[in-house]
């Protein structure tokens, strides 16, 4: 076990003494550092929470240095990989943040299909390297969502039709557990943790490093997004509702409902425009895309059609300036079913109520390989439902849209009441209702998880999350 001082946090313009990890080879950085402020904000600017010290790991021993020196200390901890997640889970007030953002080395083997990538990755670096040999796994939608967060909880993406979840890809993790163990969980080590891994959040340890399984994508596909007119919002969905009943498992798509993004491909005329705009991604020959798509093009004229053939890498970026690191944001979401009429209409009525022009609704469609993997195969619940939706109040820093969004996603939560079904963890936001994280899991997989976090976790040393309590902690 770990010996120091107590660190002690004072005005910010006095840095503390006396403040030393043994074995600690990365930074420390505290209340008092230049940089203080820059280390411990995260994606979410709503989050503002001053953690005690914030220990920016360089390697896993390092991690392990840092959980003993936390539980020898008494101190809350948070484990801040990208720093992406919604509700801020990244950083906690007063305790220890561990830190992993400068451990991001990616490491692919092309002629089996594998990647071994650290903890505090992001997705763009994992894409960087891998669609260097034509290759990639499912990731997020946004290049600076974290590896860890993103896989932990499950990972969505538009690779996740044809692949499966990033989680379905998942061969094996290094691991810090609370008591500060190193172990190495896969379907031959550590088994019941394995499968808690895929899903169940960062429950169960300090990841430190992830196994992908490959698959052959791109370097070019067939992608882009289609645009209409607010106005048409209920044909169009009907239309969309027909083509991804029966959709190829290649086609991903994202429906989006908001203000057209000033991007640069698109027209200017176009900018700030309301929409509901379709972004899809074939990962399969661009010609079947071509035709896979016929029908939605089709239907009716849009205002802007982008899809064409376009590097993968790129695509998996071209979202990273709608989702800027520091606004503001407010989440509410769940899983739904098919759009059936009445379904339909809720979202068409709801949805371009907000606002602030940077709130938007986003719509992913599941099914696929997502859905062929059996209930509780791994710790992702809920996979067979149809579509998971986000309600994304979104503005910036000294804007005051920020409490009219809120009601707004709140209400238009509460008229998707009869058709939810479940919620994916990962965008469960920060002031849920506490049966939130079981609805998030379904009560077998709930009661699964708890068993295996009483297993590693017992202390619930890691509940800076959406947080699944050992026995011993349950009400």
């Amino acid at each position: 076990m770990t010996t120091s001082t107590t660190v002690e946090v004072g005005p910010r313009s006095m840095r503390p003494t006396g403040v030393q990890i043994d074995g600690f080879r990365g930074r420390q950085i505290c209340a008092g550092d230049a940089d203080y402020d820059a280390a411990r904000a995260v994606w979410n600017g709503a989050i503002d929470r001053r953690p005690r010290l914030i220990a920016r790991c360089i390697g896993a021993a390092d991690v392990v240095a840092a959980v003993c020196y936390a539980r020898d200390h008494d101190l809350e901890i948070a484990i801040r990989g990208g720093g992406h997640n919604v509700a801020g889970t990244a950083v906690c007030d007063d305790g220890i943040v561990i830190d992993l953002s400068a451990m991001r080395a990616v490491q692919v083997d092309p002629v089996r299909r594998r990647a071994w990538v650290q903890g505090g990755a992001l997705w763009g670096d994992v894409d960087h390297e891998t669609q260097a040999h034509g290759l990639a796994t499912t990731g997020g939608i946004v290049s600076h969502t974290g590896v860890a967060g993103l896989t932990l909880g499950g990972g969505v993406g538009w690779l996740m039709r044809k692949h499966g979840l990033t989680v379905d890809n998942l061969l094996a993790v290094d691991l810090v557990t609370a008591e500060g163990q190193r172990l190495r969980a896969s379907e031959d080590e550590h088994t019941d943790l394995f499968w808690a891994l895929r899903g169940g959040g960062g429950n169960f340890g300090v990841v430190t490093a992830f196994e992908f399984r490959l698959h052959a994508v791109g370097p070019a596909v067939l992608a882009g997004p289609i645009l209409w007119d607010a106005s048409a919002a209920g044909d169009v969905l009907r239309c969309y509702r027909d083509l991804v009943r029966d959709a190829p498992d290649e086609l991903g798509t994202v429906v989006r409902f908001g203000t057209v993004p000033p991007l640069p491909v698109i027209p200017a005329a176009l900018h700030w425009r309301p929409v509901l705009m379709v972004g899809t991604c074939y990962a399969g020959p661009i010609e079947d895309g071509e035709r896979a798509l016929r029908p939605l093009r089709a239907s009716r004229t849009p205002l802007l059609d982008l899809v064409g053939p376009k590097p993968y890498v790129g695509f998996q970026s071209a979202l990273d300036s709608t989702v800027v690191h520091g606004w503001n944001y407010y989440w509410k979401s769940t899983h739904l079913p098919s759009l059936s009429d009445d379904l339909v209409d809720v979202i068409a009525e709801n949805a371009f109520s907000c606002a602030s022009p940077r709130s938007y609704v986003a719509m992913f469609h599941l099914q696929g390989a997502v859905g062929r993997a059996a209930e509780g195969s791994t710790a992702f619940g809920n996979r067979q439902a149809s579509h998971a939706i986000t309600l994304d109040a979104v503005w910036r820093p000294g804007e005051d849209f920020g409490d009219r969004d809120t009601a707004w996603t709140r209400r238009f939560f509460a008229a998707l009441g009869r058709f939810r079904e479940g919620v994916y963890v990962n965008f469960l936001g920060a002031d849920e209702e506490p049966d939130r994280v079981r609805e998030a899991y379904g009560d077998a997989v709930y009661d699964r998880l708890v068993d295996v976090k009483t297993t590693y976790d017992p202390d619930n040393v890691f509940h800076h999350n959406q947080n699944i309590r050992p026995r011993s902690h349950a009400n």
